[in-house]
């Protein structure tokens, strides 16, 4: 089935050259002049949003942070581009939820091959959350905790004391990794191999910003949750 995607840019003629060259890709294409056209069309059948971020009324950041807090969307892969250049624009669209981040005027090309990288990891970290499906109750996958830490694995949900932590399926697969090869370092390039797949194009940067939301949804838990410069991270068992 081919993929659908929903490109969200108050320019018009902006939003008809990406659709005509996604298109010639093979993709499914569709369009929202603003980030309220968007909201109030049904989303659930996309697998990628192309969303601009200085738009009339709602910006690309607003509707990211809406769209992370709807269920039925919330892991939808989402690429800003955007004239915006400065890093602390990229940072915070990662921060908000953001998959990746292509600057105007932007190259095709490029483009077309960050769509391609977005898709296939998301693809590959949709597999890898698929519950189960046990041929009897034996075969269901045990819990993963530590302390007050607990995944469950089937629903794949975690809790904190008891409390539900709501971790995006990225920052879901580095917990799972961590909570259960703890004591020792990975590198950055063993972290995308096991989390991304290492077949994707994965930036220094996004990996450093999925720890940093990781480690602060997860409280005390985060300082487990160790850097060690020139060599990668690891997950340390407190004493």
């Amino acid at each position: 089935m081919r993929s659908k995607i929903l490109i969200i840019d108050d320019e018009e003629s902006l939003c008809e050259i990406l659709q005509f060259n996604l298109r010639k890709e093979g993709y499914d294409v569709d369009i929202a002049l603003s980030a309220e056209a968007a909201l109030a069309m049904d989303l659930t059948p996309y697998s990628l949003f192309i969303v601009d971020i200085m738009m009339d009324k709602l910006s690309g950041f607003d509707f990211a942070a809406r769209v992370r807090n709807m269920p039925a969307v919330e892991y939808t892969p989402i690429i800003f581009c955007s004239a915006l250049v400065g890093e602390d624009e990229k940072v915070m669209g990662l921060n908000i939820g953001g998959d990746d981040y292509i600057t105007k005027p932007f190259n095709i090309p490029e483009v077309k091959a960050r769509v391609r990288a977005v898709l296939r990891r998301s693809a590959f970290q949709s597999a890898q959350s698929q519950p189960m499906q046990p041929a009897k109750p034996a075969e269901l996958e045990s819990n993963v905790e530590y302390g007050s830490l607990t995944i469950d694995r089937n629903k794949k949900t975690c809790t904190l004391n008891g409390e539900p932590i709501q971790l995006t399926r990225t920052e879901y697969a580095l917990l799972l990794f961590f909570l259960t090869h703890r004591a020792r370092i990975y590198s950055r390039e063993e972290i995308i191999d096991q989390v991304w797949g290492g077949d994707v194009v994965i930036s220094n940067r996004t990996i450093d910003t999925n720890i940093a939301r990781l480690r602060k949804k997860i409280g005390d838990y985060g300082n487990c949750i160790v850097t060690r410069q020139g060599f990668g991270y690891g997950f340390k068992e407190t004493d």
